[in-house]
């Protein structure tokens, strides 16, 4: 479930959902070509009285190019779709050495995750260094977090994804920094 809540942008996954999420992660990552669609608007909260909107995923390249604000008219002819298997190599994730992780704060470093919301979509669009910079803590969630909560089943497992780009001074004022917190959970409601 993808919802927007007081803190930001909030997205809570199970096993499966978390190796969904980091295979398209790294479909995102490495296929310029690829508009990666998510429909997470179906799930619905436990709680009746939680009144966060909900909204769906799309993963993008930003050679594409696509403008937002077309995502309801191209949603609308989507239909059904058909499901589609994708191979990603053995390594989808590459190594970073961690000096690759504080670049991003730099001013003149370009390449963040940019994000948008149109037709009650998240849109999360980037380079491939963008992803990458931000796909270990996807990985660790499909790979590392059923073991270590497996050991330790009240802890808390999330990611905290970088979106927009942090301005000390003169913030962005169109999409600001912003995180995307990713919550495994192992037993939805």
């Amino acid at each position: 479930m993808l919802y927007e809540g007081r803190l930001g942008v909030e997205l809570s996954v199970d096993k499966r959902a978390a190796v969904v999420l980091a295979m398209a992660w790294g479909l995102a990552a490495r296929s310029p070509r690829s508009l990666i669609y998510l429909p997470l608007r179906t799930a619905r909260p436990a709680d009746s009285a939680n009144q966060e909107r909900l909204l769906d995923l799309v993963l993008l390249h930003h050679r594409l190019a696509f403008p937002v604000s077309r995502w309801r008219q191209v949603r609308a002819r989507l239909g059904a779709g058909r499901p589609h298997g994708v191979r990603l190599p053995p390594q989808a994730f590459r190594q970073r050495p961690d000096a690759d992780q504080r670049r991003w704060t730099h001013q003149g470093f370009h390449d963040h995750l940019r994000w948008d919301i149109a037709a009650d979509t998240l849109f999360l669009i980037g380079s491939r260094e963008a992803f990458e910079l931000e796909a270990d803590p996807v990985r660790a969630l499909a790979e590392d977090c059923p073991g270590h909560l497996a050991e330790s089943p009240d802890a808390h497992c999330c990611a905290a994804i970088n979106l927009g780009r942090m301005r000390m001074g003169y913030p962005d004022r169109r999409r600001p920094w912003a995180e995307l917190h990713v919550e495994y959970c192992q037993h939805h409601r």
